[in-house]
């Protein structure tokens, strides 16, 4: 289901994001009409649409929208994508028109459970804008399928000094004893990292990529996926399952959610 500013979208609408790859989006999670950080998706599409277009996004249009889109019961995944149908590539500095556009795939509530862990690779890479969460993932998506390709299960970026800053498309994060660290980079400040800064004791500090090897267990965190265990990088491996990951995944499922 895809609807545009509450309507069905129509092809030529659809076709200019595709050649113009250019808007900023989120991604949630709901479940029985509720989403886990709802207020910190919504801030994200207010901070980012003014950086992309030069104008403010309707926060109160947004939720509107979702309600339309999003089902009552059960869970889904939903996406919210703002870009600009009218945009001219000759003059991008125009200010723009954002338009919202409201998409959702049905998810069982079985796919919170545990899912395998993850085997990921490094490359060295830094996201072109990393604090805005763009529709352009070609880099992105390259480095994912290269990895795929060569055994591993998707690809971890480090900057040019080799300190771990985010996965593809998720956040990563390590225990020491039973304090996560999150890196210290330039990176997305995924919604899901952020809730989770906030129930769970932590620090934050530069991740060297040669040290990753002396803490005690690795994860991966978004909307989509919640908490999933890491269990190699490069090399370097760790354990299949860890009571501290287990009780930070825990902790985040039983976080109730806000009302669409």
């Amino acid at each position: 289901m895809a609807e545009l500013n509450g309507r069905p979208v129509g092809l030529d609408e659809i076709t200019a994001l595709a050649l113009t790859n250019y808007g900023h989006f989120t991604t949630l999670r709901v479940e029985d009409g509720r989403v886990r950080g709802l207020a910190l998706h919504l801030d994200r599409l207010g901070r980012d649409c003014p950086a992309l277009f030069g104008a403010e996004l309707d926060l109160d249009r947004v939720r509107t929208l979702l309600r339309r889109v999003a089902p009552a019961q059960g869970a889904a995944t939903v996406r919210v994508t703002v870009f600009d149908p009218a945009l001219d590539i000759g003059h991008p500095d125009r200010t723009g028109d954002p338009h919202i556009l409201v998409t959702h795939r049905q998810t069982s509530s079985a796919s919170m459970l545990p899912l395998p862990p993850l085997r990921v690779r490094s490359v060295a890479y830094t996201r072109d804008a990393p604090e805005v969460k763009s529709v352009g993932l070609f880099a992105s998506l390259r480095h994912r399928r290269t990895a795929r390709l060569d055994g591993y299960d998707d690809a971890l970026f480090v900057d040019g000094d080799a300190l771990v800053s985010e996965g593809v498309t998720w956040n990563i994060g390590f225990f020491e004893g039973d304090t996560v660290v999150w890196p210290e980079a330039v990176q997305l400040a995924g919604v899901t990292m952020r809730l989770l800064q906030e129930a769970h004791k932590h620090r934050v500090a530069p991740v060297a990529l040669a040290e990753v090897g002396s803490l005690d267990a690795a994860f991966a965190t978004n909307a989509a996926i919640g908490v999933r265990a890491i269990t190699a990088i490069d090399g370097i491996e760790f354990p299949d399952r860890h009571p501290a990951v287990d009780l930070l995944r825990e902790t985040y499922l039983e976080q109730p959610g806000e009302l669409l």
